[in-house]
């Protein structure tokens, strides 16, 4: 940016006063304090100062990377644009400053300093060899609250010059992300310098489109509609900082702003299995293990976002429990898993998900985004489309059971899907159907194996502990054999887990065989269930007494 036009951006945004010191208070000329700015609003990766100091940085739990004095701004080590998003944000450096209000060492702000003030020389915005992820929104938002901590002891004009202009792009609706997480970090980025500033316009602008942001992404059921539950858990702390920000500033939280962030526990805890960790759908790796949350009476809870979770009880870790995917098209953070499932039961995680490796473009990033990468039905020879709703049509909920029918038309015909679910007798039942000849698949969770595989009935084990998956072609209610198990293949990919980020590791996948209409039948805790039929009525005789089920001429299951 030209130097006129920035000095004209800078009077007119900042106080005269900002302006004309331009130089830095020397660090023993101010005691340092605790400051709002400063503390608590850092990425739970950020390294410790005496890292930063050492020039070792470790982002995202990758192994640290080793920075000099003059910091090389346009590293990549790991080509991946959450390493970059980190290593702009200049969290690092604010958290030298945090240190330095904690610990009164003033190396750590002389530090803070050189390092700061070398990132805005190495990149101009719009510069040639600026740095490619700089001036991303992203790290933009992120980067304002840090620079607007280091402002707290530093008086120099090109802090307060980059301020401004983070401050313009900030408020520019062109860059604005309406009704996502990182339109919350933008906002609390130009609330941040409108504070520092006392700039009523970016101020009021950055409280006022919190609330119409945060107002379509929690939804009035207070479920998050970025489509991966975990990042509820982000934005749920991310508002607490906004909330905190809006009293430091001297504002008034809106109160539509505070019943959205009240209102999100509920959908965190929903999502959350007997385990403790937390459903791996969408953007969601599988380890994520959220602090405890209040939670909702209900043991079975539907949220019209796109989510069934149900369970045995609250607080008892041998609970079964249970999610499916339905609702609005893929946006943001999901995954074309519409009709997908996921079982929990007797302590173990029996249907899982490929889950969530990472942002990057890759193939097998493409695969898990897909269909085949979740327990859903596969209409044979015809074209998936993506971005296609699914319809919750019918449900039942029972203490004992539950049942719910979904239907779409996401490969151009009609695909049903009927789910029960019986409690304290361990049953899922699972009845597919649509428009032409479908498959099924079901991806088991890593510590399972298949022992057994004949006569349309697939035998897994953890040890002396064993599941069955039993398949039935209707209405004829006879077995279907012929399931394929599918380990690690990578041509194309099937049989992985993402157990963490940046981590796949093989995992046993059911492939059925192509039929008109699927039972899949799940029963845990036995390697022998018997299944009787009688017309559309069935009995499963499992470990804990029968559990009959019943099917419908229209693909429902009761």
């Amino acid at each position: 940016m030209p130097r006129r036009l920035t000095a004209l951006l800078l009077s007119a945004v900042l106080p005269l006063g900002a302006l004309a010191a331009a130089t830095v208070v020397p660090a023993a000329a101010r005691a340092p304090q605790r400051t709002p700015e400063c503390q608590g609003d850092w990425l739970p990766s950020t390294p410790t100062s005496p890292d930063v100091m050492n020039g070792r940085l470790s982002f995202l739990d990758l192994p640290a990377v080793t920075v000099g004095k003059d910091v090389n701004w346009r590293m990549d080590p790991y080509r991946n644009r959450s390493w970059q998003m980190v290593f702009q944000s200049l969290r690092w450096m604010g958290r030298l400053v945090a240190d330095y209000e904690s610990t009164g060492k003033t190396d750590y702000l002389d530090r803070a300093v050189e390092i700061a003030r070398d990132w805005v020389a190495d990149n101009p915005y719009g510069g040639r060899t600026t740095a490619k992820y700089a001036w991303a929104e992203h790290p933009i938002a992120l980067r304002a609250p840090a620079l607007v901590c280091l402002s707290r002891y530093v008086k120099a004009g090109w802090l307060t010059s980059s301020l401004a202009l983070h401050a313009k792009l900030l408020s520019d609706p062109k860059h604005y992300e309406l009704g996502h997480n990182h339109g919350l970090d933008q906002d609390i980025g130009l609330l941040r310098i409108g504070c520092r500033y006392g700039n009523p316009k970016w101020k009021n602008l950055a409280v006022s489109r919190m609330v119409r942001s945060m107002t379509l992404d929690i939804d009035g059921q207070g479920a998050l509609r970025e489509q991966a539950p975990r990042y509820a858990i982000y934005v749920h702390d991310r508002l607490r900082v906004a909330v905190d920000t809006i009293k430091d500033c001297g504002m008034k939280v809106p109160a539509a702003l505070a019943s959205r962030w009240e209102s999100l526990p509920r959908h965190i805890s929903a999502a959350t299995q007997p385990n403790g960790y937390m459903v791996p759908i969408g953007d969601g790796p599988a380890d994520v293990q959220p602090a405890a949350f209040d939670h909702a009476d209900a043991t079975v809870q539907v949220f019209n976002a796109g989510y069934v979770f149900g369970r045995t009880a609250w607080g008892d870790p041998q609970s079964a429990y249970y999610s499916i995917r339905f609702g609005p098209a893929l946006k943001f953070h999901g995954h074309e898993d519409h009709m997908g499932v996921t079982y929990y039961a007797q302590g173990r995680s029996i249907l899982t998900e490929a889950g969530f490796h990472s942002y990057e473009n890759t193939p097998y990033r493409r695969w898990t985004l897909s269909p085949e990468a979740h327990n859903v039905p596969v209409l044979v020879g015809r074209k998936f489309r993506g971005h296609t709703p699914t319809t919750l049509v019918r449900r039942s909920l029972d203490k004992e059971r539950q049942s719910f029918t979904f239907t779409d038309r996401a490969y151009g015909v009609a695909r049903t899907r009927s789910v029960l679910v019986s409690h304290h007798q361990d049953v899922m039942a699972v009845l597919d159907g649509g428009g032409g000849k479908l498959r099924n698949l079901w991806h088991l969770a890593p510590n399972l194996k298949v022992v057994s595989n004949a006569g349309g009935r697939v035998v897994v084990a953890d040890g002396a502990w064993k599941a069955s998956i039993v398949q039935l072609a209707m209405p004829s209610c006879r077995p279907v054999g012929g399931q394929r198990v599918v380990r690690g293949r990578t041509s194309p990919y099937q049989g992985w887990i993402s157990p963490a980020y940046m981590r796949k590791e093989p995992a046993d996948v059911i492939v059925s065989p192509v039929a008109g209409s699927l039972l899949t039948v799940v029963v845990p805790g036995t390697d022998r269930p018997d299944v009787t039929c009688s017309g559309r009525t069935l009995i499963v005789h499992t470990p804990a007494g029968p559990v009959t089920l019943r099917t419908s001429s229209s693909g429902t299951l009761s």
